[in-house]
């Protein structure tokens, strides 16, 4: 129903805003005439990116620069509207994930010997034609390289570049492309300005004198580092933004949520107690529905969609006045429960959904064996209510903070219920989790644990990675980098009918959504990842050719927090890449029980991912996959014991997982 309700939106979008879309020829003349855009990369005016020449110095934040956006170099829409450029220009760097952008004409990838999604070792050659390096350290980084299969044009095609592993946050990263061949195996010149640049100093009054001296630091430290650059296409660098520019609006708010707070349970209200008696639910004996009243820091009262932080002068999240936020949950009991106190734990829906998905029947199948209470609230910002608010951000870039902040307000909503959960006078202190006789439901004394799936895990990293009451959480159907998932994702189209009336050119959309990424990494997994496993373990859970999430943002999310893959993982032959999960460690099953963070492949026979940027779609894809993990009861067994001990361990007899395709 959700679908075909934003399929309808986006076509009225469509008819509404068509004779309003520029051609392909006027967006990239519009923006190579635009002063402040790079004169190394005229077709779009934010190429490449991301790009130092689009950031100022500044002295106070943790990098030494400030992302330096204005609305004329941020992309306008088909109906002409110009971006604000603030939530941009609070960073100090860009996404630790973003992809590089830059337009190429007459590009072959594999005349030129790039590394592909199924060859990523092939990226840290001597020789590779694309080189990413760590300024300070010389340190090569791992991609995989791509051309935007969405294109339609060939001269607004994107050339994408994508980091196998995050960015390291507050770094300074060089991007050199050199030797890159066209299909008839000939070396592409570099353009008259990067040759100018890149050649003898240039007198003060050459137009280009600036972009030499910014450029200078950049080819020196390839240099320096012996990277040869003979036939050298072109070049730059960027800074990648901090921990403390990339976190820093949740755990403000957190922190000052919770020392108002201080030793005290969450104000919250019961209001509603359902009984069912064992035939009318075999698993589920209570579900109780309530209200945690929590502070708001959003600029409308009651944080109603549509609302951004509210942020004091130095530009933190600051609370309203009196500004409170109802976060309404739903809680499942098991009449396991009414034996022995059940383990609380948060569960995190799916995209754009409800609390109401506590309630679905691998939800409660796991509450019922494994003994645990779950308990949702709508993840606010990405919730059911938000649709509206996500169709508006993605026609109007200026918009779009609405979806990641509100987000932020939604971890603070659920910690509070987690607090509620584990604290002795919490829920546990209310009848409608005691026995008759007065026996607690809830057992406070383990600590709380976290189950999310699907958007559940891509957001629940970044909350897992913000509390201080959740010891473990589990990730399933994961993934991080909503820049690099949306493309691949089934869900994403009826999105996409938006983008594309709001954003036509396919070189700029692929631009749109990087710059979607740098705020939206205040709200996912994605800014969080460098620091998610210092203090929590979690467990990723994925299935093989998932429609949904793909496979390729998990391996990069496991790559960046240190998670091991837990191997076999596929049958042999079964993936296309030349070294199957590249780059992430391993621990065989026969080693386990595994005592850290992992990710476990289930396989249920769907056929392998599409190795283009491109989502996988059923009929040619066969069976969507994502459900199947969740559904299995190994799965479920091998989640509990991880939620509850912290080990890993093998449910697969040494096997590759395999779970059974749900109808």
């Amino acid at each position: 129903m959700r679908i075909r309700v934003l399929t309808v939106l986006a076509a009225a979008l469509g008819a509404a805003a068509a004779l309003l879309s520029p051609t392909t020829s006027q967006a990239a003349a519009t923006h190579a005439q635009v002063r402040g855009c790079d004169p190394l990369a005229p077709a779009e005016c934010l190429l490449p990116f991301p790009n130092d020449w689009f950031t100022r110095a500044d002295s106070s934040t943790a990098t030494g620069r400030r992302v330096d956006f204005t609305s004329a170099t941020l992309p306008t829409n088909a109906a002409g509207v110009p971006a604000d450029p603030t939530a941009w220009n609070r960073s100090d760097g860009f996404s630790p994930g973003s992809a590089l952008i830059v337009q190429v004409p007459g590009l072959d990838l594999n005349a030129t010997g790039a590394a592909p999604l199924t060859d990523i070792g092939r990226s840290l050659d001597a020789n590779a034609p694309i080189v990413l390096m760590d300024a300070a350290t010389g340190e090569r980084w791992p991609y995989w390289a791509e051309l935007d299969s969405n294109a339609t044009s060939p001269d607004r095609q994107a050339l994408l570049v994508h980091p196998a592993r995050n960015f390291r946050e507050g770094h300074r990263y060089v991007v050199a492309l050199r030797s890159l061949k066209g299909s008839d195996g000939r070396t592409l010149p570099a353009s008259e300005a990067f040759r100018a640049v890149s050649g003898h100093r240039l007198p003060r009054s050459n137009p280009l004198y600036e972009r030499q001296r910014a450029l200078r630091p950049a080819l020196d430290a390839l240099q320096r580092r012996h990277v040869t650059t003979r036939g050298l296409y072109l070049a730059w660098d960027f800074t990648v933004a901090s921990a403390r520019s990339l976190t820093g609006d949740l755990f403000s708010l957190r922190d000052d949520a919770f020392r108002r707070l201080g030793s005290g349970a969450p104000e919250f209200k019961v209001t509603g107690v359902k009984d069912f008696t064992a035939a009318q639910d075999p698993s589920i004996a209570r579900e109780v529905s309530g209200q945690v009243t929590v502070p708001s820091y959003l600029s409308l009262p009651g944080g109603l969609p549509g609302s951004t932080l509210h942020r004091g002068r130095d530009g933190r999240p600051d609370r309203l006045p009196g500004n409170t936020q109802l976060a309404l949950f739903r809680c499942e009991i098991p009449r396991s429960a009414f034996t022995s106190p059940s383990r609380p734990s948060l569960y995190g829906h799916g995209l754009l959904g409800s609390r109401n998905e506590v309630g679905a029947g691998n939800v409660k199948a796991m509450a019922a064996e494994h003994n645990f209470t779950f308990c949702s609230t709508d993840w606010i910002g990405m919730a059911q209510e938000d649709i509206p608010v996500v169709l508006g951000a993605l026609a109007d870039l200026s918009l779009f903070p609405a979806v990641p902040e509100r987000s932020e307000q939604g971890m603070l909503n659920a910690l509070f219920l987690g607090r509620d959960l584990i604290h002795p006078h919490g829920l546990t202190a209310d009848a409608s989790f005691r026995t008759p006789d007065g026996r607690p439901l809830l057992d406070t004394a383990h600590g709380l644990a976290y189950d999310g799936n699907s958007q559940g895990g891509i957001l629940g990293g970044a909350l897992v990675a913000a509390s201080k009451d959740i010891r473990r959480g589990v990730l399933g159907v994961t993934g991080m980098n909503y820049g690099l998932l949306l493309n691949r994702s089934a869900d994403f189209a009826p999105f996409q009918q938006v983008l594309d009336v709001a954003y036509p050119d396919k070189l700029r959309q692929q631009v749109v959504l990087q710059l979607f990424q740098m705020v939206w990494d205040r709200g996912e997994t994605n800014g969080y990842a460098a620091q998610l496993t210092d203090h929590h373990q979690v467990l990723m859970h994925i299935a093989y050719g998932d429609h949904q999430v793909a496979n390729a943002a998990a391996e990069v999310e496991a790559r960046t927090i240190g998670a091991r893959i837990v191997t076999p993982a596929l049958a042999p032959g079964r993936s296309p890449d030349r070294v199957p999960y590249w780059g992430i460690r391993t621990v065989s099953a026969a080693q386990l029980p595994y005592q850290g963070s992992a990710m476990v492949v289930w396989d249920s026979g769907t056929p392998s991912p599409p190795v283009t940027n491109t989502p996988p779609t059923e009929p040619a894809y066969g069976h969507d996959p994502h459900s199947d993990p969740r559904n299995s009861s190994a799965a479920r067994q091998q989640k509990a014991t991880f939620l509850t001990t912290g080990q890993v361990i093998d449910v697969c007899g040494t096997l590759p997982c395999t779970a059974i395709p749900t109808p």
